[in-house]
């Protein structure tokens, strides 16, 4: 029976940092979809901002993050001895090693910052994008995780969010929205007399590179939120969520392509991609309870969303060059809605005080933060360094130097 207990550890274990290796996959995914998505003369700064945000995660959730969320105690850090703590069922059965958990975890805060990185992408200052990922990671994503999976009042209220549509992607939509708010759009992007100016991404095949990664990564971040696999249940748990969150992302991307081509007469290979994601964020939020037609669904549902709210933000004048507030934001909104048709476990008071509770404090938490750091350093580029592009002013290294701008 030991034997038993110590294999049924050690699969967990390595499944859990499996899908947490997964999930970090994710950040080259929105690296490359990002940086496909900007202009070429901003594309260095970019990539900048995403392996350096992935790095601010590690460090402030390691230090801070990890014990607001989950142990107040700040039992986890890692002391004079170096062991290997236990987590523990309630039933107190050891099933996984403690620092597989915080691995897993750390690589979902990275995800929620790298959705602001997009949103607020060639106008903002690279060390004020980086200041507020350092508060963002430290204490405002941990502490409205807290409220759920941290075991508080939200989990209390019957709110469920299997794996973060609302958690993870919604607040950091919320977050990026306060941004985009405060920066402004790209400077030509609205005329006065109120015409839009699309500013075309400098590289489709890097963008459709960065959401295959991200479907891909996608597999780690939903499956690994299944947290075991070593019995039977478990495992077919696991599959299932696997062909959920595919059919989810497959069902995005066709209504996606579909209302495209019916709104504005042409395929769109952007709003085609931001419909795969779309479908992903929306399933993200139960992906076990639904049979695999109700979640492809699901995800449909995502993809026309997606290109409705992109639409609309764009006419309101929410410059946002990647989709990410629509795709991460409304849809997640949709998503944390949408279990209440595949699970018996969700209430709608329930989902909408989590809905509420998250969103709010997200969007007021990081309006003062991005205010605070607007007053004290600023936040947006010149016009001039607009113009000339963040490669040159705060990286000072082009991504294509070969080609002209």
């Amino acid at each position: 029976m030991e034997d038993l207990v110590q294999l049924a550890y050690a699969v967990d274990t390595f499944y859990f940092l499996v899908m947490g290796a997964l999930v970090m996959f994710m950040a080259p995914g929105f690296a490359m979809l990002e940086a496909g998505m900007v202009r070429a003369k901003n594309t260095s700064e970019i990539l900048t901002k995403n392996v350096a945000l992935f790095s601010i995660a590690c460090v402030m959730y390691l230090l801070i993050g990890y014990n607001i969320m989950y142990d107040p105690a700040g039992t986890f850090l890692i002391g004079a001895e170096n062991t290997v703590a236990e987590v523990l069922e309630s039933e107190g059965e050891v099933y996984y090693s403690a620092r597989s958990d915080f691995f897993f975890q750390v690589v979902f805060v990275a995800t929620a910052m790298s959705i602001i990185s997009g949103a607020v992408a060639e106008r903002i200052k690279l060390w004020s994008f980086l200041l507020f990922a350092v508060v963002m990671t430290g204490f405002i994503y941990p502490l409205q995780g807290s409220w759920s999976w941290g075991g508080g009042f939200l989990s209390d209220a019957g709110f469920v969010d299997f794996a973060g549509s609302g958690i993870v992607h919604m607040c950091g939509a919320a977050a990026a929205l306060a941004g985009v708010i405060l920066l402004g759009p790209r400077a030509g992007k609205y005329s006065e007399d109120g015409t839009i100016n699309p500013i075309k991404g400098s590289n489709m095949p890097l963008a459709t590179l960065g959401t295959f990664i991200l479907w891909f990564g996608w597999f780690g971040f939903n499956g690994g939120s299944e947290l075991k696999l070593s019995n039977i249940d478990e495992a077919n748990a696991v599959a299932q969520v696997f062909v959920n969150t595919n059919m989810a992302a497959a069902g995005g991307l066709i209504a996606a392509m579909l209302a495209s081509k019916l709104f504005f007469g042409k395929a769109d290979i952007t709003m085609a991609l931001n419909g795969a994601l779309a479908g992903l964020v929306s399933i993200t939020a139960e992906p076990l309870s639904g049979t695999n037609i109700e979640s492809m669904l699901i995800g449909a549902v995502g993809g026309v969303i997606v290109v409705g709210s992109i639409t609309f933000l764009d006419k309101i004048k929410i410059d946002d060059p990647v989709g990410a507030i629509s795709v991460h934001g409304t849809c997640g909104i949709w998503g944390l809605l949408a279990v209440l048709i595949t699970s018996s476990d969700a209430t709608l008071v329930g989902q909408l005080t989590g809905l509420g509770a998250i969103f709010g404090f997200t969007f007021v938490a990081s309006l003062i933060v991005w205010l605070i750091i607007k007053v004290t350093m600023g936040i947006r580029i010149s016009e001039d360094e607009e113009t000339v592009g963040s490669d040159m002013t705060d990286i000072g290294v082009e991504a294509y130097p070969e080609f002209t701008r």
